[in-house]
């Protein structure tokens, strides 16, 4: 799979493409998302450690679980049915000398929550980071289309499964010498999203739930952080998005592109790490330069 380390913004469109449902398959995108940096070489920021991914078959979960491994932890990746993109994904932590551990299911009941931090401490002996990540969005033109399926499902992919996770992994995390909890949220919770109603108000809610739980959680050492990609070039954009508007997809952002996942998964790596030792209850932006001063 290519991976390029340098970004030419004059050839950073992507051609017209859709696919018909959610999750979307990583494998059938063209072009294929860069999901590491050759340049970068790992150095131990993560050695030994355990970290549960959800979302981890692809898009931004896949470069996190890469980058992870090659800072020298072992990973467990959470998804629905992406079988295909899961197994490559395993494939690639294994080639870093690193296990990975599959666990298929949906997460938004809480019992696939619960056995997928209990299966991941089964095989490792311990959980250190919980990367709540997996999500789905379903544009609409106003408020009136959103039916009550819709409204749930949204949010019971969206933010259910980081209260289950969490509630879940705390057990764990508590005796980590390094525990980390770090959320995905979204450039739309900052900035809202016409046409994403119900997926900005999950993602708003889950930058509110970052700061809450850090402060309810730093008596107990335990760091919460977040995330809010902007435009990441990621299954879920021609699985969400009409042909046209994926050409042009990310094309608006002051670097002129979208984002690959492994420009994210660097904020995941140091938000996992120790270098952001004094950083708790705060939010990256990833996303092309927009100002969202938040």
């Amino acid at each position: 799979m290519p991976n390029k380390s340098k970004k030419d913004n004059s050839e950073q469109q992507q051609p017209a493409q859709q696919q018909d449902r959610q999750p979307g398959r990583e494998s059938e995108m063209n072009p294929l998302p860069e999901y590491e940096n050759p340049d970068f070489k790992g150095s131990g920021l993560l050695q030994d450690r355990v970290a549960l991914i959800t979302g981890g078959d692809s898009g931004i979960g896949r470069a996190i679980a890469v980058a992870y491994a090659r800072e020298g932890a072992h990973v467990a990746i959470a998804y629905l049915d992406e079988v295909e993109d899961a197994e490559y994904t395993a494939g690639l932590v294994s080639g870093l000398g690193r296990e990975c551990l599959l666990l298929k299911g949906d997460l938004s009941s809480k019992n696939t929550c619960v056995k997928a931090v209990s299966d991941t401490v089964e095989k490792f002996g311990k959980l250190d980071i919980l990367v709540s990540n997996a999500a789905e969005q379903h544009p609409k033109d106003s408020v009136e289309e959103i039916s009550e399926e819709q409204l749930r499902k949204t949010f019971e992919t969206n933010v259910f499964p980081m209260f289950y996770l969490t509630a879940a992994a705390l057990p764990h995390l508590r005796k980590s010498a390094h525990p980390a909890i770090i959320l995905t949220t979204s450039v739309t919770a900052y900035r809202g999203s016409p046409h994403l109603l119900d997926y900005s108000a999950a993602k708003g809610s889950i930058a509110s739930f970052t700061r809450s739980l850090s402060g309810n959680l730093a008596g107990d050492n335990i760091r919460v952080n977040g995330v809010a990609p902007g435009p990441i070039w990621t299954p879920l954009i021609p699985s969400t998005f009409p042909e046209e508007k994926v050409e042009k997809f990310g094309s608006d952002t002051p670097l002129g592109r979208a984002g690959q996942p492994w420009e994210c998964a660097t904020c995941y790596v140091f938000l996992a790490s120790d270098q952001s030792s004094y950083m708790t209850g705060q939010i990256l932006h990833p996303n092309g330069g927009e100002i969202i001063n938040g």
